[in-house]
């Protein structure tokens, strides 16, 4: 048995270690797997939820949002958010749309003002464009795919999103992705990218290649807010899906 300033200091490790292994949750980085770890990857596995094993914070195992069966659920358990300070100007949550069986999931960063008014995510200029890369493009309907955001209200006046909204937000997404379990998803835009990635790697640098988020594949690419102000990148996101359409039909297996 421990006795006097022994046990105080076993009490004092083991709260540091769990608040150590809160951080690493909360950053997207998963705990050392149960049993043998030969010939695992160091990629989470599908069978695994994204946000199991989180204590002490919005998704303890107790909480609804953690605890949510289907994005409905999961959308009443938001419920009238008050989490972060951008609660206070929005007119609706932005939740997410499309479909929720999903193979293709496109994640942007945040709505802005045609958004925050139909609570739907890209329905602006931006969304007209996501829109024509989908159906135009991709020869897909909206429908067929999820989109979503980081953040689901939108910030002032368009501004980027802050550390502690992002913080707040991701773990929502976190659980939409875990529930939709998509074969990929296409990262829209700096602070999708970043966030997802947890790396401040420049976009222009990250964009075309294949990444992983917890097992899924994960192409980063430029937003279509960018793009309508320097419409000649337009091709290289064209190069970027084109890649996504040919992982989609197998064509790199």
């Amino acid at each position: 048995m421990f006795q006097g300033s022994d046990a105080e200091e076993v009490a004092a490790m083991v709260n540091s270690l769990r608040r150590h292994l809160q951080r690493r949750e909360r950053a997207g980085i998963r705990v050392t797997a149960r049993g043998n770890m030969k010939g695992t990857s160091s990629a989470t596995t599908r069978d695994e939820n994204l946000l199991s094993g989180t204590e002490g914070d919005l998704f303890s195992d107790a909480s609804t949002a953690f605890q949510s069966g289907s994005l409905a659920e999961l959308r009443a358990a938001i419920g009238d958010c008050q989490l972060c300070k951008l609660c206070a100007g929005r007119t609706h949550i932005v939740f997410g749309v499309g479909n929720p069986q999903a193979k293709l999931m496109f994640v942007g960063e945040g709505p802005g003002r045609d958004e925050d008014l139909q609570g739907e995510p890209f329905v602006g200029r931006a969304g007209q464009l996501l829109t024509d890369i989908i159906t135009k493009g991709m020869g897909m309907k909206r429908e067929d795919v999820y989109i979503a955001n980081v953040i689901k209200c939108r910030p002032p006046e368009n501004r980027n999103p802050e550390p502690d909204e992002v913080a707040a937000c991701e773990p929502f997404l976190k659980k939409q992705i875990d529930l939709i379990r998509p074969q990929i998803i296409v990262a829209l835009g700096k602070f999708a990218v970043q966030t997802l990635l947890q790396s401040k790697v420049p976009i222009s640098k990250l964009r075309g290649n294949w990444h992983s988020y917890h097992g899924i594949k994960l192409m980063p690419t430029f937003h279509p807010a960018y793009l309508l102000r320097n419409p000649a990148d337009k091709k290289l996101v064209w190069e970027d899906i084109k890649k996504v359409l040919s992982e989609m039909r197998g064509e790199n297996a």
